[in-house]
């Protein structure tokens, strides 16, 4: 649509609107008493205090000085007749004059006809007007929206406890004037254009309807070439169709383009108003608008000769129609402008009549019921007794599933019979005392609303159930048994006071409406059971049906299913991505950096960046690192793309899809610190922007949909390349190397960020026609880091300091969520009032928060109380949601208040002042402390912006670590950030963002990482906690080691601490796989420790801990304590000289066991190795060249979880990438996809390498063996009594309890205590004095 169209669109739109507000209101000075003048008979009442018809005018003094009732109770109602329908605007009530009676709240019902009334509804809820205070005032209420009717009808639900019922009343409004047609379902207006085609841009149609009958055509239109519009009832809703695309099908076959309205049936009078221009719709039904686009790329709708209005006729075959003709009455019907049935009226040539259409509208005179109450509702109707046979017949509609419909004691003992409602199923049973029941079931699903006939016939033992008699109902059900009529028939429900044999009802009452029942053929008058002059009933509305959709609209949010009972509605939310009552809530956090502050790692997440606004979830990568949390979003095409002859007449052009819509992607740009793309263009004669001044022959569109001749690296509106701003391009003389048009592959690269052009979508490539000229693109993810709303805080530093935002306009659904930390006693978090509706959190108490809300029927509130104090300046989350089903409360992890919410009544939250966070209005109970991340319905709100410009709040608060330092894990220190926090893991042998990822590598036979103190270092020196865990040292006189651990060899030495004097603490596998830990404090001093509970040689992840503080010294392995020992005096390192991690290669003078074990040092995984506060694992994998750490042999990092069940004697390299999306070598574009001849020049480099690794393999074969000969004989040397290679065998013989570690040395002393499990075992050697 160009712009001259979309401005007509406007002014149509805005002229329409004004002219059907013209229509609704037609005098705007519609304010005239209607009542004063009426007489006597004007005014009926339920009963009179004194039997005649009392005038009740306002101001009325003589005679009884207004109306009461025979017995003031419910169901009393005053009415009065206008004599012709006119349009009432207010109304105004006082009580009765010089008495104490007056009503105190009054409901409203109208009728054109004084039958089948309608109730007076404001907010799709019946409404409740206040009354009078006293018996003269006068309470005047001028109505949200003008009513048309001829009667009126007050009916007082509250008065004066100390009085009875007294009213006088008036009604205020003014003539109205409309034209009529009624249409008996055979007939129809046909609207004839003066040419052949009727051609439009722009449309405006508008009536209001009222009718019986749930199907049927309002009007309708089409052209010979496909297009066609027609409105139409089916079950009860309004469906159009309408088609502006010549390829489109026929309306036998298309589905509707919209449909509102439900109930339409009610036989009272509804309003619809379509508005076209061009493929913009606005239709609306009663006040519900539905705007949609049609499809296709037509404008115009094209009909020919004619519009037909009350159904489709055949051409040629008179009284022929194509669909169920409607069947009711038209008024106020426009096209155009054009009043149609005005033409019809004056016999005008433009409209031919088809069968009978008359100009007043007929009513029948038909009374339906409402069955209020499920408990207590029931109908009593009398019959005639001992007819041989039974004829009973009625209509209903409900939502309820399921409901008595009908009871009755037979006569002549022929039983009793129970109609009834289960599950949406017709269930009719007959049950005698001495024979099986007999049972009829049929339909389904017949709690939908609709209006549903029923018929039960018993004649000559034949019993008949009929379930809506017309063409589509389903075959009649028969059964044969005597029967005989009774005297009594219940309808919905059974009273409180009768025996079971005269009423029987096993399920609940009905709820719903019931019209026309027939008792043996005879029509039963209601009015006269309303009046008591026949039957009896009990909380039923006689006269009305005030079913009410409550699916209409529907309020379940984001694509939520409606379904509905009598009384409330439901919410279907799955698969929808929320959760709720109302599906309201998103089921994923907004941002990475959320997902971050929960604990979670790097993975793919949905996430909802407006929660619960309109916006839904989408799919992306986090990648949360130690410093930034990455949001990754791919495209389909982030792989390397080939582009060939693109020219400027045929460009080429690859459109990118990240899977979300623009407006998601947008959101998380938006709500991101930066975001970035990497764009790279390879060219071989291929200009990218034709610098320095050309006409760019590339370029790329960013979100709004224009194009960017600027690349990665470049600012916006600077027409270069990233070497165009350093000055580095291949030639000077342009800002681009691919401008340079070489005939050799080079490449731009850079990154994109400015946020507002973000993302890239579209890429366009336009010189890559010319000989040998050719390119190839990448376009990476989208990039971005920096929630800018999650730690958006402001601190409020006095009690009369408040924030002030726009109004919160959340009538039916709000959602409030934020952060605070407060040392406070109470104080208000945030406050949006009304005139009479307010909404307000605050904390309470020091252990209680509140959440208030009142939407005009009083004040709610639901409170949360914590066990632990609330104001003890660490953060607490707050979530409060209120909807229509009910109100909610959540305070950190505590249980969920909820409070339901009645349906009844007000429900829309109607606020107007501005919203004030911090405080209130009135500047008291003002909030001391800090709010963070506040979210209104998804909003997010930014306060610190806010804070800048307002005394009395500063933007941010410090202090995150008291709050979130636990998630820092291992040792990691929590450290503060302006925006949050993050986890520094230099003093801990692990890494991550939370320092929980295990640092760790695979040792192979002789590998040792040694770690070297920076001189003989004293183990009793004091050190600061927080020096880097490179240089660190031990805390004074103890010694802290913690490492897992897998192999499968034994012996093996895992640690060796040595100490200059010549000292030394080590660790090592006994050959039974037993665990030990030696201490040799001296040459006279070995303390040994030994844990035999298993074979840890056997593959599998184990976790030991060492401590020793003063003379305590405990072992912990695999998290359960397995050895506990008191030193009988102080033990302590003299200075600790180094550290080494498998094989000891220089002289520390060990003990025979240990050496035993060193022989190969460790085969296997370390991981997570700590001593004090170093981590000389990490040391030596992370920061090598600057930690004082030496590796000598092979180690190679990888995950010891992932090698449990491998050989860890062979050492599997696993290699990592921070690139999720895997990043292609992009130096150049030499692949397959862009240079196709470097296949057979792979070849021949493939082939020599192979036979260079061949010749390698044959020589390190033959030095290999020649190292085993000569370790043999080496190891027979030291007469080793077993052959060391067998500790590389995968089977340990687990049954060798035999202890090598548990020898008694030569030359000394050893004591050896077992506890008494045999868990483990302490031995003590001192060296013995030899004379």
């Amino acid at each position: 649509m160009d712009s001259g169209l979309r401005l007509t669109s406007v002014f149509t739109l805005f002229f329409s609107g004004l002219w059907h507000l013209g229509l609704t209101a037609a005098n705007y000075n519609c304010d005239d008493p209607l009542a004063s003048l009426l007489s006597p008979v004007a005014f009926s009442s339920s009963s009179d205090l004194n039997g005649t018809h009392i005038p009740a005018q306002l101001n009325r003094r003589v005679g009884t000085g207004g109306w009461s009732p025979a017995d003031s109770s419910a169901q009393q109602w005053l009415q009065m007749d206008l004599g012709n329908r006119v349009e009432i605007t207010a109304v105004a009530t006082q009580g009765r004059y010089g008495s104490s009676d007056w009503v105190t709240s009054y409901s409203l019902m109208f009728s054109d006809t004084g039958r089948n009334w309608k109730q007076y509804k404001q907010e799709d809820s019946i409404w409740t007007f206040a009354g009078n205070v006293n018996a003269d005032s006068v309470m005047h209420h001028k109505l949200l929206h003008s009513v048309r009717a001829r009667f009126v009808r007050f009916v007082p639900l509250e008065w004066n406890p100390s009085g009875k019922i007294g009213m006088r009343v008036e009604v205020y409004g003014c003539s109205y004037k409309s034209d009529i047609a009624d249409f008996d379902g055979r007939s129809s207006l046909l609207y004839r254009f003066n040419q052949k085609l009727m051609s439009t841009l722009k449309d405006v149609i508008s009536l209001k309807f009222k009718s019986m009958q749930g199907d049927g055509v309002l009007f309708h239109g089409e052209g010979q070439r496909g297009d066609h519009i027609t409105l139409e009832l089916q079950k009860g809703r309004l469906a159009l169709h309408l088609n502006l695309d010549d390829s489109k099908p026929r309306l036998s076959s298309s589905p509707p383009s919209a449909t509102l309205g439900s109930l339409l049936d009610d036989q009272h009078w509804h309003s619809v108003l379509l508005e076209r221009v061009g493929r913009h719709v606005n239709f609306t039904v009663d006040r519900h608008t539905q705007h949609f686009r049609t499809k296709g790329e037509a404008d115009a709708l094209d009909i020919d000769y004619e519009l037909s209005f009350g159904g489709i006729p055949v051409p040629g075959k008179p009284g022929t129609f194509l669909k169920k003709n409607f069947h009711g009455c038209i008024e106020n019907l426009y096209y155009n402008g054009v009043n149609i049935i005005d033409l019809a009226k004056r016999r005008k040539h433009q409209i031919y009549t088809v069968g009978n259409v008359t100009f007043s509208c007929s009513e029948p005179q038909i009374v339906p019921i409402t069955f209020v109450n499920s408990s207590s509702s029931y109908l009593l109707l009398p019959g005639t007794p001992q007819i041989d046979g039974l004829s009973v017949s009625f209509q209903f509609r409900t939502w309820n599933k399921d409901g008595l419909l009908l009871s009755t004691m037979l006569s002549e003992g022929s039983g009793t019979l129970l109609l009834s409602l289960e599950d949406g199923t017709l269930r009719l049973v007959i049950q005698k005392m001495t024979e099986r029941a007999a049972e009829i079931l049929t339909g389904s699903d017949l709690n939908d609303g609709l209006w549903h006939s029923v018929g039960i016939n018993a004649r000559r033992n034949r019993i008949t159930l009929t379930l809506d008699n017309d063409a589509a109902s389903p075959a009649q059900d028969t059964t044969r048994m005597q029967i005989y009529s009774g005297n009594r028939y219940y309808f919905g429900g059974c009273p409180d006071n009768l025996t079971d044999s005269q009423c029987l009802n096993p399920i609940k009452a009905f709820q719903g409406c019931m019209r026309l029942i027939f008792i043996d053929n005879q029509p039963k008058d209601l009015i006269s059971v309303q009046q008591g002059s026949l039957g009896n009933f009990s909380d039923l509305h006689i006269d009305l049906c005030s079913i009410k959709d409550r699916c209409l609209p529907n309020y379940c949010e984001h694509g939520g299913s409606c379904s509905q009972s009598w009384m409330t509605f439901s919410c279907n939310c799955s698969d929808t991505g929320y959760v709720g009552a109302t599906c309201h809530n998103s089921l994923y956090e907004q941002s990475c950096e959320v997902y971050r502050h929960q604990g979670n790692t790097a993975g793919f997440f949905y996430i909802d960046s407006d929660g619960s606004g309109t916006l839904g979830p989408f799919q992306v990568y986090c990648n949360i690192t130690e410093d930034k949390i990455w949001t990754l979003v791919r495209h389909n095409n982030t792989e390397l793309t080939r582009v060939r002859g693109a020219n400027a007449e045929k460009p080429y052009s690859m459109t990118l899809d990240y899977g979300g819509s623009l407006g998601q992607l947008e959101a998380v740009i938006d709500g991101s610190e930066h975001c970035e793309q990497e764009v790279t263009y390879h060219c071989k004669r291929s200009r990218l922007l034709n610098t320095p001044d050309g006409i760019p022959l590339t370029w790329w569109i960013g979100r709004s949909n224009e194009r960017h001749p600027y690349w990665g690296g470049a600012p916006p509106g600077v027409q270069q390349c990233d070497c165009g701003l350093d000055e580095s391009c291949l030639d000077i003389r342009h800002f681009c190397n691919c401008d340079a048009d070489k005939d050799e592959w080079t490449n731009d690269t850079g990154f994109l960020s400015f946020k507002d052009h973000l993302p890239v979508t579209q890429i366009v490539i336009t010189d890559t026609n010319r000989s040998n000229s050719e390119a190839a693109w990448r376009i990476g993810p989208l990039r971005c880091y920096g929630d800018r709303h999650f730690w958006n805080a402001v601190s409020f530093y006095t009690e009369a300091s408040y924030l002030h935002f726009p109004t919160l306009h959340a009538e039916f659904s709000a959602d409030i969520s934020f952060f605070f930390k407060t040392t406070a006693l109470s104080g208000v978090f945030l406050e949006n009032l009304g005139i009479k509706d307010f909404i307000r959190l605050e904390i309470s108490s020091p252990s209680e928060i509140t959440f208030a809300i009142d939407v005009g029927n009083g004040p709610i509130e639901v409170i949360v109380q914590s066990s632990s104090p609330l104001n003890d300046n660490q953060w607490h989350y707050v979530w409060a949601e209120r909807n229509l089903k009910e109100t909610s409360l959540q305070v950190d992890d505590l249980p969920r208040m909820t409070r339901e919410t009645s349906e009844e009544g007000h429900f829309r939250l109607q606020l107007n002042s501005q919203l004030f966070v911090g405080g209130t209005s009135s500047r008291q109970k003002g909030f001391l402390g800090c709010i963070r991340s506040l979210h209104l319905n998804g909003q997010k709100l930014d306060l610190e912006e806010r804070a800048k410009v307002t005394s009395g709040v500063r933007p941010g608060c410090p202090g995150h670590c008291s709050s979130y330092g636990h998630i820092c894990h291992n040792g990691g220190r929590c450290v503060e950030k302006h925006n949050g926090y993050f986890c520094d893991c230099t003093s801990s042998p692990y890494e991550g963002p939370f320092c929980r990822k295990e640092v760790s590598a695979v040792f192979e036979a002789g590998t040792s990482v040694i770690y070297m103190f920076q001189e003989p270092y004293p183990v009793t020196k004091n050190i600061s906690l927080s020096s880097s865990a490179i240089y660190a040292d031990a805390a004074p006189s103890k010694e802290n080691i913690a490492l897992s651990f897998v192999t499968a060899q034994a012996p093996s030495l895992l640690l060796c601490l040595n100490s200059s004097s010549q000292g030394y603490l080590a660790v090592l596998l006994c050959k039974n796989g037993s665990l030990q830990v030696r201490y040799q404090l001296s040459k006279e001093e070995t303390h040994v420790f030994t844990i035999d509970t298993e074979n840890f040689a056997n593959r599998r992840l184990h976790h030991l801990k060492i401590n020793r503080e003063g003379r305590v010294f405990t072992i912990q392995m695999d998290q359960h304590l397995g050895l506990s020992y008191n030193f009988s005096s102080e033990v302590e390192f003299r200075a600790v000289r180094s550290l080494t991690l498998g094989k000891v290669t220089e002289n520390l003078g060990l003990d025979s066991e240990v050496a035993k074990a060193n022989t190969l040092g460790f085969v296997g995984c370390l991981a997570s190795v700590k001593y004090n506060h170093i981590a000389p694992l990490k040391a030596a994998l992370r920061h090598a060249t600057t930690a004082p750490v030496t590796i000598q042999g092979i180690l190679t990092e990888s995950s010891c979880g992932s090698m449990m069940d491998l050989d860890v004697n062979a050492v599997t390299t696993v290699h990592s990438s921070s690139d999720l999306f895997g990043k292609t070598d992009e130096r150049e574009p030499l692949t397959n996809a862009v240079r196709s001849d470097s296949a057979l020049i792979g070849g021949v480099i493939a082939v020599v390498i192979f036979i260079i690794f061949s010749i390698i393999g044959i020589m390190s074969r033959f030095l290999y063996q020649h190292k085993q000969s000569h370790r043999t004989n080496q190891m027979k040397e030291k007469e080793y009594p077993e052959n060391l290679d067998s500790s590389f065998r995968n089977d340990i013989d687990l049954q060798n309890t035999v202890s090598e570690c548990a020898k008694v040395v030569k030359g000394r002393w050893c004591r050896q205590t077992q506890n008494f499990q045999n868990s483990w075992k302490i031995t003590e050697c001192y060296f013995m004095s030899l004379m």
